[in-house]
């Protein structure tokens, strides 16, 4: 079930190298021209280049990939040519010959939009959980942005002064939160980009320091941040956000060097402790209301050190087969390796203790009502078999998902010029015909 054969760009920085929606997961490649091979969870297998089909259309190696959670088709990039471009990847992206592999050709480089707006090589995106078509990404030019997708524009801005190590919106997405090199982390309004609270010194050590809201309602409860101690060794810290002067809990971790990346399964309060170039994933459960919140799992060990992870969204998993999370884990010379966390049961009926409902592909509210003050939590769906069939998945990896328009102004402006050409013709019919179309008045 793993994903071999292709070779994985060099470029490194603070993103997760390896991002997937319920459908498809999505890794640069080496190459010029920004390569990004576009895999199913349903077609594992061997990547053959130049015989398999890639996305080009970047002029700068893509730095990070984003999954529309409400589209699983809908795929964002961000790249070292200061660019951000949106994609929608066609239904008939599969292997499409005898031996399972795509033809020759049929690479992609047709993107839905572009925005334009910072000055140097973007090195973060994130889609906002609960608002269609909204964004926030952040620069090498030390900015942070909030997008409007379909207008094509940047909605907020918030300025720093060092480089952005981690952004991440709240769950209801009214507040995103930033990590930067200069220790501090950020509470910052999305949509006005101002500053609401602020940790002076998340961590003393040098390494990268990573952020996870641990909150279910988006106005209070806890941050988890991971970073270093003055001593170098990994740590993880529990912050009340409605008191951010002290730390609630310090965890050790060890004394490796990689940066940790903290993955959250809101539903069942799983932590899961990602070290680039770690073999050891290391799994601790939160609990809101007992000290001191996180409380060590069993962790699970391989040989084989991982460059990026991602999490795969809860209503693409195997529900029936009481798989409660997937990661994929992406390393530099074993390709992909889908890790699949269940819990044995022995029935075969549908198990709603381990499955409460989960975010669906139904945004709450438009990018407009949202910067006009809506704040909602996330639409969630039952995940028992009926649900998911009546919602468009099938419970399991390739699950087809909602496809949605994206109308933006160079999609507008291409139907616009269509329309002209047709009417155009029509007109040309006309006085074909003898009729004199400017004669006719034609009412409202």
């Amino acid at each position: 079930m793993c994903f071999t054969g292709f070779r994985v760009a060099t470029a490194t920085g603070e993103q997760q190298y390896i991002k997937a929606s319920t459908k498809y997961w999505s890794v640069a490649m080496f190459g010029g021209g920004g390569p990004l091979v576009v895999g199913r969870h349903d077609r594992p297998g061997r990547f053959e280049d130049g015989a398999s089909p890639i996305l080009k259309g970047h002029s700068g190696t893509v730095l990070d990939t984003e999954w529309s959670p409400f589209d699983d088709s809908m795929l964002a990039t961000a790249s070292e040519d200061s660019t951000i471009k949106l994609w929608s990847i066609p239904d008939d992206w599969e292997p499409t010959d005898e031996k399972g592999m795509g033809k020759k050709g049929d690479d992609f480089s047709d993107s839905l939009t572009q925005l334009d707006g910072h000055r140097k090589k973007v090195t973060l995106i994130r889609f906002h959980p609960t608002a269609s078509n909204t964004m926030l990404s952040t620069s090498a030019d030390y900015t942070v942005k909030v997008w409007d997708i379909e207008a094509g524009e940047a909605v907020s801005s918030l300025d720093c002064t060092n480089v952005i190590q981690d952004i991440i919106w709240d769950v209801r997405g009214d507040n995103y939160a930033t990590s930067n090199r200069d220790k501090t982390v950020r509470i910052i309004d999305g949509r006005n980009g101002t500053e609401s609270s602020k940790i002076d010194v998340a961590h003393e050590g040098s390494k990268s320091t990573k952020i996870q809201w641990l909150c279910n309602d988006g106005a209070s409860g806890k941050l988890l941040t991971t970073g270093a101690s003055k001593q170098s060794g990994r740590e993880i810290k529990i912050w009340d956000l409605k008191n951010l002067s002290k730390p609630l809990h310090v965890e050790p971790v060890d004394t490796a060097s990689g940066a940790l990346m903290p993955l959250y399964d809101r539903d069942t309060g799983v932590l899961y402790l990602c070290g680039k170039g770690d073999g050891q994933l290391r799994l601790y459960e939160h609990d809101e209301n007992k000290e001191p919140y996180i409380f060590k799992l069993n962790d699970r060990n391989s040989s084989i050190p991982g460059k990026g992870y991602c999490m795969v969204p809860k209503r693409g998993i195997d529900i029936m087969a009481c798989e409660t999370t997937r990661l994929m884990k992406l390393t530099n010379t074993e390709g992909i390796h889908p890790l699949k966390f269940t819990v044995p049961r022995k029935s075969e009926a549908f198990q709603d203790d381990l499955f409460p409902p989960a975010a669906a592909s139904t945004p709450a509210h438009t990018c407009t009502e949202w910067l006009g003050g809506s704040s909602k939590m996330p639409v969630t769906m039952k995940l028992d078999p009926k649900s998911m069939a009546a919602n468009g998945h099938c419970g399991g990896s390739g699950g087809k998902g909602k496809k949605i328009k994206l109308l933006t102004v160079p999609v507008l402006s291409k139907e616009n010029s269509k329309l002209k050409c047709h009417i155009q013709s029509l007109e040309n019919k006309l006085k074909t015909a003898g009729i004199d179309y400017d004669a006719y008045v034609f009412d409202d």
